[in-house]
């Protein structure tokens, strides 16, 4: 299986292509260069692999939430590729692929990616039995002070979260009192990354779960966007 992945949503832009269970990566933490760094990112993994763009099963791309321009940038990207060369996309939320990043840290991660204006991008992820991160409940976005840390008694009282993304390093205080004794820690300067979106793609290619490119989205989560 080859799928080529991007992400552009935060202040790191990351490119990644899984050649039958080999992933290459590049990877840079650089706000607002993303549109003069992802194309040049993306000839030199296919053209350092081998691979013609014709060749490959599949594209995915993190399809936000994030920083509005960042977002359309790794959209527009992808539905160009798609369709020139007639592939399927896999849109991978960015909260999704900043929890599977941080997996070996723990199965349970508290994702926050600082949203601006006061709020927080925020969902929480656990890990399944194949190592792939799933969303428990929904992804949301609101002030750090509002977060929902599941009602749910069992779910609270269970193994220690994790927490990571950007919204730990301006609300760190913020969200963990709002998360209390379940949060076992937290790490600064973690960003969703390319790498984690081709292992939550070829997931979802396998369960067949692609849209064409026209249907590849951005999701902003708020209809008032900033970067």
């Amino acid at each position: 299986m080859k799928i080529l992945a991007i992400d552009t949503a935060t202040e790191a832009c990351s490119a990644a292509l899984q050649c039958d269970g080999t992933i290459t990566t590049k990877y840079q933490v650089a706000p607002r260069q993303h549109a003069e760094l992802i194309l040049t990112m993306i000839d030199e993994l296919l053209s350092e692999s081998g691979v013609l763009l014709s060749q490959l099963d599949a594209l995915a791309f993190g399809r936000g939430p994030g920083a509005f321009t960042g977002v359309r940038i790794a959209t527009g990207v992808i539905q160009g590729l798609a369709m020139s060369a007639d592939l399927p996309v896999v849109p991978v939320s960015t909260l999704a692929a900043l929890a599977q990043g941080a997996m070996t840290e723990s199965k349970q991660i508290a994702c926050a990616i600082d949203a601006r204006m006061g709020e927080v991008y925020w969902a929480l992820y656990q890990a399944n039995d194949a190592a792939i991160m799933q969303l428990v409940g929904e992804e949301s976005v609101c002030p750090p002070g509002s977060i929902r840390f599941f009602g749910s008694k069992d779910l609270a009282g269970s193994d220690s979260w994790f927490g990571v993304g950007s919204g730990w390093e301006t609300y760190g205080s913020e969200l963990q009192d709002q998360m209390g004794d379940a949060l076992a820690g937290f790490r600064l300067g973690d960003y969703p990354s390319a790498e984690a979106i081709c292992a939550l793609a070829v997931d979802a290619y396998q369960r067949g779960d692609t849209v064409d490119a026209a249907e590849a989205l951005p999701v902003y989560l708020r209809d008032k966007v900033t970067d």
